[in-house]
C-alpha cells in the first residue's frame, strides 16, 4: 500500500547525502550545513556527553527525482521538488549515549518543519508545517529501529487531507521507519567520516 505525500520527514534528514551533480544554490545550502554535521560527527566521534546541545537552522532543497528515489515507491510523490527549513535539535548527552551504550532508546524534542512543494502542473508552491519527534532505538552506536512519530500539521486545504491521511498511517503501520533507521546508520558511518576528513588536520571539533 502506498501512503499520502510526507514531506515533513526529509526535512529531518537533510543532512543526507546525493549523488546528483548540485546546482548553486544546492551547494550553498550544503556548505552551510558542514558546520551543524561537524558538531553532531563530534559526539558521534567522542561519544562525550559533556558540551553544548547540538541546535542549527537547515534549509534542503530536493530535486523530484531525488525525491521519487528516496521514497522508494513506498510513497506516492504527486508533486515536483520541495524546500524545506528546520531547526535541529538534538540533546548532546542523548546523542552520545546513544552512541556508548549497549542498548538506548532515544526521543529527539518535537522538530517543525517548514516546506513548499512545487506543483508539476505550474503555479506557486504549496507551503505547510508538520512537527515530528522522531524516536529511535540503538544498540552498540547502531539505530535498529525507529519512528518518525509525526505531530501537528498546517497546509492548504488542497494538502491538507493527503498530509494527515499519510502521517496519521505512517504513525500506525511504521512505514517510513525503516527508511529513518537507514539514513541514521548512513550518516553516522558513512558520512561522519566525510566530514572529519574534510575539516583542517581531520579534526572534528
Amino acid at each position: 500500500m502506498k501512503i499520502a505525500p510526507c514531506a515533513g520527514l526529509v526535512a529531518l534528514l537533510a543532512l543526507s547525502q546525493t549523488a546528483v551533480a548540485q546546482a548553486p544554490e544546492e551547494q550553498a545550502e550544503k556548505e552551510a550545513r558542514r558546520a551543524c554535521e561537524a558538531k553532531i560527527c563530534d559526539i558521534v566521534a567522542t561519544r562525550d556527553p559533556s558540551g553544548e546541545d547540538v541546535s542549527c537552522d537547515i534549509v534542503k532543497t530536493w530535486r523530484e527525482e531525488e525525491l521519487v528515489k528516496a521514497v522508494g515507491g513506498r510513497i506516492n510523490w504527486p508533486w515536483g521538488g520541495a524546500m524545506c527549513q528546520s531547526k535541529i535539535a538534538l540533546e548532546r548527552a542523548a546523542l552520545a549515549k546513544a552512541m556508548s551504550e549497549p542498548a538506548y532508546e532515544m526521543t529527539l524534542p518535537t522538530q517543525t518543519a517548514r516546506c513548499a512543494l512545487d506543483q508539476k502542473e505550474g503555479g506557486d508552491p504549496y507551503v505547510f508545517e508538520i512537527s515530528v519527534a522522531p524516536r529511535l532505538k540503538f544498540e552498540n552506536g547502531k539505530a535498529i529501529a525507529g519512528q518518525v512519530n509525526w505531530g501537528k500539521a498546517s497546509a492548504p486545504v488542497a494538502i491538507y487531507p493527503l498530509i494527515y491521511a499519510g502521517t496519521a498511517l505512517d504513525n500506525s503501520t511504521n512505514v517510513l521507519g525503516p527508511e529513518l533507521v537507514r539514513v541514521v546508520n548512513e550518516f553516522t558511518t558513512k558520512k561522519c567520516p566525510l566530514v572529519k576528513a574534510a575539516l583542517p588536520n581531520g579534526a572534528v571539533h
